[in-house]
């Protein structure tokens, strides 16, 4: 088990900036892919933005390309997801996920995950 817990969302104004942070509890968190997906009510979970282990590597949805930065600290156990001028179609649940698994095409996808945050909420007004 990877307990995942995501914290920094909240309620902002179209243009506002927010980061939000996923804290993992383990001593292997520099071999873990981690991921962050969102789903908005009444859509499905969608993927947003992946990071490779070593932080090398990052691969983001096209929506948010240019707007949303990934970066972890191995050092801490913790992903970031900055998210800057934000939208009203930004708003949506948040999840981190972790995966034990080499980086390759397969990040973009729910079940390559193994591990799942709780959640955090990110409400965008207009």
């Amino acid at each position: 088990q990877v307990p995942l817990v995501e914290s920094g969302g909240g309620l902002v104004q179209a243009g506002s900036s927010l980061r939000l942070a996923c804290d993992a509890s383990t001593r292997l968190f520099s071999l873990h892919i981690m991921g962050w997906f969102r789903q908005a009510p009444g859509k499905d979970r969608e993927f947003v933005a992946a990071i490779s282990g070593g932080g090398g590597s990052t691969a983001y949805e096209a929506s948010v390309k240019g707007r949303f930065t990934i970066s972890r600290d191995n050092a801490k156990n913790t992903a970031y997801l900055q998210m800057n001028s934000l939208k009203s179609e930004d708003t949506a649940v948040y999840y981190c996920a972790s995966a034990g698994r080499a980086w390759g095409p397969g990040q973009r996808s729910q079940s390559y995950y193994e591990h799942w945050g709780q959640g955090t909420q990110v409400t965008v007004s207009s």
